[in-house]
């Protein structure tokens, strides 16, 4: 009886849990799909990480090993993450806080700080884009405090919480803060930022074109033109497959802000070249609030009757009403306020 009692009760143990491999597969079709967003539509992110999110749920119910849950609601919190990048890409950014702050969730639920770090400092970002500034620098300040965090994801929350300043109009803050995201590391990694990376991660060219909106938020021409150059060299480094063509549009555009601020409109015309080439379905939310900055200063005084300058204005309406957020009807709203 004892040996029958113990191979039934292993038998519901057995099927108490989920196979390693499904575990496994969930956690690459996690990481194939963070490394792989630089080069996908956002629409097509959101969809394959609802159904990331939900396979890693269900697996979660079918199971009552606690590494196991665990191990599942980092997945889960991992594929949130991807959908509130995605939202905001997407032009919902309400969408997007209810998702960052599940994926926050998640991470606390499993006591995986680096995920509640990146959480924390996307929720920074969309408190930016909702103009609410000082909101962004408390929440990007908050994410720093998390333990386990490697230089990648020091990085990318200094450069936040700088841009919030600049927001704010506070020049030492704000150069304290760019400081820091440029500082050398310790060498420290972690398994989110560093272990999957991608748009879990943060590259050289996307520190440096964070860093040059920055600067164009504290009326630096110089300095925004030399970060959003260094950017697009950076980027121009990477293999065209995975190269990020919201990343380089980006940057062009804030290179071409920094030329109109030096009152050169022809060095903006030569860098908009380079956004114009931005697919409909990567116009994402980033880029779109760096093209209405630019056609906002195409109206300043000083260009005004300028025929040159008129072009571009249209060209960047015409940019804008073609991309995907837009034929959806998801854009617009809060990011207006940053086109001054």
């Amino acid at each position: 009886m004892t040996a029958r009692d113990a191979q039934s009760e292993a038998a519901e143990a057995a099927a108490a849990s989920i196979s390693d491999t499904t575990l496994d597969q969930l956690r690459d079709d996690v990481a194939t799909l963070a490394l792989a967003y630089s080069a996908t539509a956002p629409f097509d992110v959101f969809k394959r990480a609802r159904e990331l999110r939900e396979g890693a749920e269900a697996a979660r119910g079918r199971t009552q090993v606690p590494a196991q849950a665990q191990d599942l609601l980092i997945v889960a919190g991992q594929a949130c993450a991807l959908l509130a990048t995605a939202a905001f890409d997407l032009g919902s950014l309400d969408g997007a806080k209810r998702l960052c702050r599940s994926a926050a969730l998640y991470g606390e639920t499993a006591r995986f700080d680096p995920l509640r770090a990146f959480a924390g400092g996307t929720l920074a970002y969309l408190a930016y884009f909702s103009s609410q500034p000082a909101e962004a620098a408390r929440l990007a300040r908050q994410a720093q405090t998390f333990t386990g965090l490697g230089d990648v994801a020091r990085r990318r929350l200094a450069a936040i919480e700088a841009r919030a300043f600049g927001y704010l109009g506070d020049p030492i803050a704000a150069q304290r803060a760019l400081h820091g995201s440029q500082a050398d590391g310790q060498d420290v990694t972690d398994e989110l930022h560093d272990g999957i990376g991608g748009e879990f991660g943060f590259t050289a060219e996307r520190l440096a074109m964070s860093n040059a909106s920055t600067c164009l938020l504290l009326g630096d021409g110089d300095q925004a033109a030399a970060a959003a150059a260094r950017a697009l060299e950076l980027a121009d480094q990477r293999p065209e497959a995975v190269r990020s063509a919201r990343v380089v549009g980006g940057a062009a555009a804030d290179l071409a802000a920094a030329r109109l601020l030096r009152g050169d409109l022809d060095g903006a015309a030569d860098a908009l070249e380079i956004v114009w080439t931005v697919p409909r379905d990567q116009r994402a939310t980033g880029l779109l609030t760096r093209t209405a900055r630019v056609r906002r200063a195409l109206t300043v005084e000083r260009f005004r009757g300028a025929a040159l300058a008129g072009e571009l204005g249209e060209q960047i309406e015409d940019f804008t009403r073609m991309s995907a957020q837009h034929q959806l009807g998801t854009g617009g709203g809060p990011v207006a306020a940053l086109e001054g």
